[in-house]
């Protein structure tokens, strides 16, 4: 199984591109999970988090729910890598074009969190 890890990112990690955009996108998942854990005790029980429903009680959250967004952008990262890896021998554009979109996912998360961090701070 551990071969087969190594031989499935193999290829991700050779290619300069892809690697470096991938290293960027976890750094700042990682950059965005520190600042939220920088803040953490001074944010409020409640934070407007939801800010797509209407105004009022329904677009707070409970504290823990800042770390929503980074998850989520986790995610994207994970499965992206995944669908890279998979595709970057038969397609390596595709590869690259899923790598930025996972950058651009986290730059838009890490953007969301420190206005957040602003807005209560």
């Amino acid at each position: 199984m551990l071969q087969f890890m190594k031989d499935f990112f193999r290829d991700i990690l050779n290619g300069q591109t892809t690697r470096k955009i991938f290293i960027a996108n976890l750094s700042l998942v990682i950059i965005t999970c520190a600042l939220i854990a920088l803040y953490y005790h001074n944010l409020p029980p409640f934070i407007p988090i939801f800010n797509q429903l209407p105004w009022g009680e329904q677009r707070l959250g409970s504290t823990a729910t800042i770390f929503i967004p980074p998850l989520i952008a986790f995610i994207i990262f994970i499965c992206n890598i995944i669908v890279a890896g998979l595709a970057y021998e038969k397609i390596p554009l595709v590869s690259r074009m899923l790598a930025t979109v996972s950058l651009l996912a986290s730059i838009l998360i890490f953007l969301f969190i420190v206005k957040v961090i602003q807005l209560i701070i």
